[in-house]
């Protein structure tokens, strides 16, 4: 596996276990909100940062692409 893949696992096991999520909610929430992608474009930034950073800026990702309450 490549050094993004191997990565995105562990984004998805840290965020997972910060979460207390299952992987299968966080696979949905990632697929919803293009967190996957996010990820692989940001890796070498991210993968340089600390569990808690990327948990947070995970979270911060998703917040900005929810839709605004009408």
């Amino acid at each position: 596996m490549s050094r993004q893949g191997d990565f995105l696992i562990y984004c998805v096991e840290e965020y997972k276990t910060a979460k207390k999520m299952t992987g299968k909610q966080v696979s949905e929430l990632f697929s919803r909100y293009q967190v996957w992608d996010y990820i692989y474009s940001c890796f070498e930034a991210l993968h340089t940062t600390g569990a808690n950073y990327i948990v947070e800026d995970i979270d911060l990702y998703i917040e900005a692409r929810k839709p605004l309450p009408a």
